[in-house]
């Protein structure tokens, strides 16, 4: 909050528009912003990243300027919707095929699956690095290695892993990935970006004013103006760059550690309860900060607006944008209630949640 407050007291200037003093620093704000991300996401250049407003934003850059009629995808079915709706709009206007290939009920998928789904059409393979519902962490090196075999490019969703999980785009063989600002790596709503291999061209989602070439009726190619038309939230990346520096500072394995010792502890005051289900890969099983689960007889919607009014615990109950993965672990009629722990959380948070949980049922057994 510091950050943003700062940008929009002393650097509120359209960055790359003019060479005053104040575009300079918003301008540098931009580039150190991209310089700490390509740090964590080991990215070469850090023009290769390029702003977007959400994860959301960064998927239909992707999909839509990479893939042509004809093209083949691979995709799973723990995808967010952010991922299955464009897919699905391409199938219905530019005659694309998908196969979505599911996981186990933990939400692991065997890398092989992928290799076996290739055909010679394969454009595309889309993998949710760790899914929204069940907390589940996909092998994304394992996929990478495949695709790179196959000439096919990766698409990696990371708005749940950026910041709690090494992310090496080299080393895992990630052609695209998408992430969030507000999540994992602390900063505000309204940031995120994706992260282009310089090897992809994609077709710009958005055209317009870049502050470069401007004498040119057509999109720039240098990086990352081709992807960034209009004016970029400043004082959002002002704050996801201090964001990013406390996640380098703090590490993503030291987060992930602690998040994951917070969700073990609340698996098992959930799994304590009598009728209480939870979702996603087993007790003592790599899982990143989210612990989705459901309560017999009660209706999840119920119980989150308990959780909230009553506990002052927040929640999210419903189907969380992924039915393909509420159907396979069978909670596509119900939904479900998610719980996420983040590097603030404390043990106390995670036993309030426990306790909550067990007067609900003890109220409607």
């Amino acid at each position: 909050m510091e950050a943003v407050v700062k940008a929009m007291e002393n650097d509120a200037a359209n960055p790359g528009r003019g060479s005053h003093q104040m575009a300079v620093r918003a301008s540098r704000i931009l580039f150190d912003a991209r310089k700490q991300l390509g740090k964590l996401f080991r990215i070469a250049n850090p023009n290769d990243i390029a702003f977007t407003v959400n994860t959301t934003m960064a998927l239909n850059m992707a999909i839509k300027g990479i893939l042509i009629p004809g093209d083949h995808v691979i995709a799973t079915a723990v995808e967010h919707n952010s991922v299955r709706r464009p897919l699905e709009y391409l199938k219905q206007t530019a005659g694309i095929e998908v196969t979505y290939l599911e996981t186990d009920e933990q939400g692991h998928l065997d890398s092989k699956r992928v290799e076996e789904a290739i055909r010679p059409s394969t454009k595309l393979v889309i993998v949710n690095h760790s899914s929204n519902l069940l907390g589940s962490i996909l092998p994304i090196a394992d996929i990478g290695s495949i695709t790179r075999k196959h000439g096919v490019k990766l698409l990696v969703d990371a708005a749940q892993s950026a910041g709690v999980a090494e992310i090496d785009v080299e080393a895992m063989g990630i052609d695209l990935l998408a992430f969030p600002g507000h999540k994992g790596l602390l900063g505000p709503q309204g940031t995120g970006g994706l992260y282009i291999h310089p090897q992809v061209d994609l077709v710009p989602l958005l055209h317009g004013g870049t502050g470069s070439q401007s004498e040119s009726a057509e999109q720039p190619n240098v990086r990352p103006d081709r992807y960034e038309a209009g004016t970029q939230n400043t004082p959002g990346l002002a704050g996801l760059k201090a964001g990013v520096q406390y996640i380098l500072h703090e590490t993503p394995r030291k987060i992930h550690t602690k998040e994951w010792g917070f969700t073990q502890r609340m698996m098992e005051g959930l799994l304590a309860v009598d009728g209480v289900r939870v979702l996603g890969p087993d007790l003592g099983k790599d899982r990143t900060g989210i612990v989705s689960f459901v309560v017999e007889g009660v209706d999840p919607s119920e119980a989150a607006f308990i959780l909230d009014q009553h506990y002052r615990i927040a929640v999210r109950s419903g189907f969380h944008c992924t039915p393909l993965a509420h159907g396979m672990v069978g909670t596509l009629e119900t939904g479900a209630i998610r719980a996420s722990v983040g590097c603030f959380t404390e043990e106390t948070d995670v036993d309030a949640l426990i306790e909550a949980v067990k007067e609900i049922k003890r109220h409607y057994s």
